[in-house]
This record gives C-alpha cells, structure tokens and sequence, in this order.
C-alpha cells in the first residue's frame, strides 16, 4: 500500500487551511459585499454566522477528514457503505473543479493588473480612465488566457511537489507575507485624512442599512469564505495525526479569516472614503476604486503593487486546496502518481475555463438564463452546489457517526469537554441545515415566489 502524506507541522497544516480559506472570497468579495449591504451592520452579522455557524461545520469536516484519513469520495463510502452518501464527495470534487475553472480567470486578471502595475502602465492615471483600463483587460482574450495560464501553472507547479514540499512549504511563505503586507496597507491607508470616516463605516453598526437581502449575503458569505461544502477541509484533515487539536485548528483558521477581513476592510474604506469614492461600487472595488484611491497618494504605486502580491497569494493558497482534493480522489493518496494527476488536472481545468476567460471578450455576447459562461459557473457553483454541499456535509456528519465516535475522534490531541462538544453538535444538527437551507432557498429566488422579499 502507498504511504498516505500527512503534514509536517501543526503550523504548517494551520496555515495551508487558512490559506484556503483566506481567498477571493475574503479580500476580493467580502469588501464589496459589505459597502454595498450596510458596512458595520453587516460585519457584526458576518461575524455571528462565522462563529456560530461556520465553526461548527469546519470542525465537522476535519472530524470526517482526519478520522478517515482518506480522500473526498472515499470518506463517505467508509462511513457510509453501499449507499449514494460518496455523491457528496463528488460534488465536492466538482465544486473545486468549476470553481477554479473561473477562479483561475480573476488569478489571471490580477497577474496581468500586476504587470501593467510593475510596469508603469497604471501610473499617472485619473480615476476616470480605471474603469475602462480593466475593461480593457479583461476583454483582450490574449492576454487573459496567457494570465489564466500562469495562474494555473502557478498552482500545478506548488501542488505538483506534495503536501509537504509543495503546498505547505508554500503556505508558511506566503501567509506570513500576506499579513505583512496587509499591516503595512492599512497602516498607510489610516494615515489619511478623513480615514476615520471609512473606519467608522467598517466598524460601527448602522442597523438602518441592514436588510433581510444583506443578512442572507452575510450568512453566505460566512460559509463560503470557510471553502466548506466542497470538502477539501476533509482532504486537509486527512492529512492529520490524531495529536492534532481539532477545535484549537478551526479556531485559528477563524480567528484568522476573521483578521483578513478586518484588514481588508480597513485597507480599503479609509481610502475609498477619504478621496470620495461610493463604498457600494461593486465587484470592480478592487479593480477600479482601489487602484484609483493608490494613485493618488505618495508612493502609492508601491503600495498597490504590494496589494497585488497579496491578493495573489491568497488566489494561490486557494487555488491548492481546490486542486488538491481533485488530485487526491484521483491518486488515491499514492505519492508516485501525485505530479502526472496534477499536470493532467491542471491543463483540464484551464481548458474548461477557456470560455469563462473569454466571457468579457469574443464571447461576451454567448449567453444562458441571461448570464454570461463566467456568471454562470460562478452562479451554479455559489448558489446551487456549494449550498448543497454545505447541507449533505452537515446532516451525513450526525446521521452517519455516532455521537461518541464525533467526541472520542474530536478529544484525540485536545481537552474538549461535553459542554463543548454537545454545543458543537446540536448546533451543526439542527440550527447549521435550517441555516443552509434558508440560503439556498433564497439563492434560487423561492421566497419571492411567495412575495416574500
């Protein structure tokens, strides 16, 4: 039997985990979704899901991952034998399939943003001429499949090495880089005049913002900055030793994301309100606003730049753990064959995003429900399959385990006492499905089918 990969560090499988989930989602979508639903008022709501919601399920995958040490699709099948519970790791595996299929397109897009950066071509620039430069870009169909290229061999070369010498060694690089720059960000972005103001928006809870459309974002945005539903959390955790602290892990990686969202909001408010931009511009925020907001301050090409290196480690360190559980069902965890899947996934995955590349070029006028090949994957995976993934994942867990198998695998390498585990269970039983499903449901529009908005 081939040797099974495990972590090397306690740190290091920290950090991998919370590279994959301090992604797009957090810096890239967390801070638009939040100018646009009410900013502090959402924050706090964000905040209350996350903790309440998400820690549970997080621990749950590592309970499942960890206790059956094996891949996506072979976890289900050996708690659940001879029935179709394994479709639930195979979601999974789709899930990360399509989701870097288009997520490699925005990696794309930053290198590319990187380069002109690097390059001077952003420079000296009026906040007029961002929106259409990024236009531009993104409409090239050149230029963004030779970005998207690079972002995918970018992350075939990493995980292509293994756990250890691969995405673990790149993991404790970048993480630590990225909190770096981002401290040096927000330091300089509070040093505005007039910063206050975005500090204050981020910060200080305006309840007469908040809407039942804003909390459902935030109860969205909660699991899915957490990469849970696909169960790469199980194929991280199976990579664990039975003395890894289980709740202590999923805490830290909370606690966190928690911090990446902070900063990013408190590297991008006091900027945008200080030089009087709208916080509610929408997915270009980072694209369009921010590079504006840069150009007008001393140096602030630098700091760009800086923000660019950033968010493409937290692209990267996102895009392994979506490979990686591709990768792991398809190698059954056999090292030997590790680097000829990787390759093989990697280029498939890039060709299958060919057309969400070229949605906003030659085929922006290539349309189905109304959205373009992009919006619609994006639509499918966030809306339908993750959700989907997100409720399988927390009924199978409960159904399929006993709750003394859940305690005696959670209390291995931690002290977790019955307070806390049967808090944990009752919530990731009950109030973590009803909570899923109300997402899902609006996702999909059911309330206003009942004229309810």
């Amino acid at each position: 039997m081939p040797q099974q990969e495990h972590w090397k560090s306690k740190v290091g499988f920290v950090l991998a985990a919370a590279g994959s989930a301090i992604g797009l989602g957090a810096i890239w979508k967390f801070p638009y979704v939040a100018g646009t639903g009410g900013g502090g008022a959402f924050l706090l709501i964000f905040l209350l899901f996350t903790l309440l919601l998400g820690v549970p399920l997080l621990i749950g995958e590592f309970i499942l991952g960890r206790k059956s040490q094996s891949d996506a699709i072979t976890t289900y099948k050996l708690f659940a034998p001879q029935t179709n519970w394994h479709l639930t790791g195979r979601i999974g595996v789709i899930i990360s399939f399509l989701v870097l299929s288009f997520y490699s397109v925005v990696g794309g897009w930053i290198i590319l943003y990187l380069f002109k950066a690097v390059t001077g071509g952003i420079s000296g620039l009026s906040e007029e001429q961002f929106g259409p430069l990024f236009g531009g870009i993104i409409a090239d169909p050149i230029s963004t499949l030779i970005g998207q290229l690079l972002f995918m061999l970018m992350t075939i070369i990493v995980v292509a090495q293994g756990i250890q010498k691969g995405i673990e060694a790149a993991s404790k690089i970048m993480m630590p880089v990225l909190f770096i720059l981002f401290v040096l960000i927000v330091i300089r972005s509070l040093t505005l005049d007039g910063a206050m103001e975005g500090v204050r928006f981020l910060l200080v809870p305006d309840f007469t913002q908040l809407t039942s459309e804003s909390i459902l974002f935030a109860l969205g945005q909660a699991f899915f900055t957490l990469t849970l539903g696909a169960s790469v959390m199980v194929t991280y955790a199976s990579y664990l030793p039975k003395t890894q602290n289980l709740p202590g892990s999923a805490f830290s990686i909370i606690t966190m994301n928690i911090i990446i969202v902070l900063l990013a909001g408190l590297a991008i408010f006091p900027g945008v309100f200080s030089f009087g931009f709208e916080p509610d511009a929408g997915p270009t925020l980072i694209f369009t606003v921010l590079p504006a907001v840069f150009n007008q301050l001393p140096f602030g090409i630098l700091f760009f730049i800086a923000f660019l290196i950033l968010f493409l480690f937290a692209a990267l360190t996102s895009s392994f753990s979506m490979i990686e559980i591709i990768v792991a069902t398809m190698t059954k965890n056999d090292p030997s064959k590790r680097k000829k899947f990787t390759w093989i996934i990697g280029m498939a995955i890039f060709i299958v995003g060919i057309p969400s590349c070229l949605s906003y070029g030659v085929m922006a006028d290539v349309k189905f429900f109304d959205k373009t090949v992009f919006d619609l994957v994006d639509y499918v995976v966030s809306n339908v399959l993750m959700p989907l993934g997100a409720l399988l994942i927390s009924i199978f867990i409960p159904l399929k385990l006993s709750k003394t198998d859940l305690f005696n695998e959670m209390k291995q390498g931690s002290n977790v006492g019955k307070l806390f585990f049967n808090s944990w269970y009752y919530l990731l039983k009950y109030v973590t499905p009803i909570a899923i499903i109300i997402v899902f449901l609006d996702a999909l529009g059911v309330w206003r089918w009942f004229g309810i908005k």
